[in-house]
């Protein structure tokens, strides 16, 4: 395990990973009050996969998510920690995908669940998921699965594992519902946080009283003046998060939108044409944004605060990570200076409210993506690879393997990132050429 954390550039452990893996590895139930990327998730995988059997083809360990993004990230980090043990077998159960492969995954036996509490319950009542050999329980950002009305189906799938089992529950914030969820699931858990709050040390907080119907103007000048490469934009509506997304595409900002109105697919597009930058700006409400893990986010603006000063912790962490600088500038209007006093009052420390300095933007200005993304009518199911787009595109293409992004695979379709400047020739290689011997259908997406 050593050996592999090494090979993986783990070179120290995070405040969150030192605190929390000496109880983990003795076995102890824990509550940890950590923000997104502090390194929880290597934490907890390291402690489950510690108590592994691997002879016994049985759910030893159970991980539950808020999301489908995030346990797809939990389950990819977890498997590349396991890397150094041979067939350790890891099983994504997640709501949006197919039940009748999860069946078949689980019928020939697996180590590890990492799922959604939804997906997890159907297989229980179904029959297709036995819990009762569980030794660790993991709760991954229990807060937000809350949020989200998630209890109930968190006690009943608790209701079908071991009571023997070790209860690990992370969350960002430590509301009374997780107290309560503590008192009920776990036994004399030892308490562990960090970094509650986001000190300055990373994160550049900036807070701007705007005139009212000018917070458009404002956050195109914001934008234009630090060009971040990657944005996340926060609004408290879906509609709102539509117009903002309308309005900054009318005025040259190559935008997103991502709120509850989206089916899986198109979530999935704009998640996947984010992460591999091809958009700079993704512009989200907090439930659609939920369980998110968006590497190197340079900037988080709130267009408008949030209502909970908790939800402002969360949704400005996602930026200044893992010893990264990052910055969050927050709009408000007179008639919301009360969002601000009771953030104020959260943080126990007064909010210095700058003075916007506009600016014109110059004219034909445009922020765009480094990157554009192609869609390949092929995936998982027909046997496609990574490996074999990148050779499809760097062999015969003969286009530098540094041009070429982020791949990503689903089970009838792949996504692949390619550099703007070379585009016409990333498409022509794609149409007219053939992956693993096949043809298959390109489009570029936009």
């Amino acid at each position: 395990m050593l050996a592999n954390l090494k090979s993986l550039d783990y070179q120290q452990m995070t405040p969150i990973q030192a605190a929390s893996l000496p109880s983990l590895l003795q076995g102890k139930d824990l509550i940890a009050q950590a923000k997104t990327g502090s390194g929880k998730t290597a934490a907890f995988g390291i402690g489950l996969l510690d108590k592994l059997n691997v002879a016994q083809y049985r759910i030893q360990a159970l991980v539950l998510c808020p999301t489908r993004e995030l346990a797809d990230q939990v389950g990819k980090e977890i498997r590349r920690l396991a890397r150094s043990t041979a067939n350790i077998k890891l099983v994504s159960l997640c709501g949006g995908k197919p039940f009748g492969p999860q069946v078949g995954s689980l019928e020939h036996g697996a180590h590890i669940a990492v799922g959604t509490p939804g997906r997890i319950l159907k297989h229980l009542e179904k029959g297709t998921l036995e819990l009762r050999n569980v030794e660790t329980l993991v709760l991954d950002e229990a807060d937000r699965m809350l949020d989200m009305g998630f209890y109930d189906d968190i006690a009943t799938v608790i209701n079908h594992t071991s009571n023997k089992r070790q209860t690990l529950l992370f969350s960002a914030t430590y509301p009374d519902s997780i107290k309560e969820m503590s008192s009920r699931f776990q036994r004399d858990p030892v308490m562990v946080t960090v970094d509650a709050t986001h000190g300055d040390t990373h994160i550049k907080q900036s807070f701007y009283e705007v005139e009212k119907g000018q917070r458009v103007n404002t956050l195109t000048t914001l934008l234009a003046q630090h060009k971040p490469e990657s944005t996340v934009i926060f609004c408290n509506t879906r509609q709102q998060c539509q117009e903002v997304v309308d309005e900054l595409q009318q005025r040259g900002f190559e935008a997103l939108a991502l709120h509850g109105d989206l089916d899986q697919k198109e979530r999935d597009q704009v998640l996947v044409m984010f992460t591999n930058k091809s958009s700079p700006i993704l512009v989200a409400t907090d439930v659609a944004a939920r369980g998110l893990d968006i590497k190197d986010l340079q900037a988080v603006i709130n267009f408008e605060l949030s209502r909970d000063p908790e939800v402002h912790i969360h949704r400005i962490g996602r930026t200044g990570r893992a010893g990264k600088k990052g910055i969050a500038i927050s709009l408000f209007v007179a008639s919301e200076a009360y969002r601000v006093n009771a953030l104020e009052e959260y943080l126990k420390s007064p909010i210095k409210i700058e003075t916007f300095k506009g600016s014109e933007i110059e004219e034909g200005f445009k922020l765009q993506s480094p990157m554009v993304t192609f869609c390949i009518d092929g995936g998982r199911k027909d046997k496609v690879r990574p490996g074999d787009i990148l050779g499809a595109l760097t062999g015969d293409g003969g286009i530098p393997a540094d041009k070429v992004g982020k791949i990503d695979i689903f089970d009838r379709i792949a996504y692949v990132a390619i550099d703007r400047s070379i585009r016409k020739k990333a498409l022509k290689q794609l149409s007219e050429g053939k992956i693993k011997g096949r043809r298959f259908k390109v489009r570029r997406l936009i």
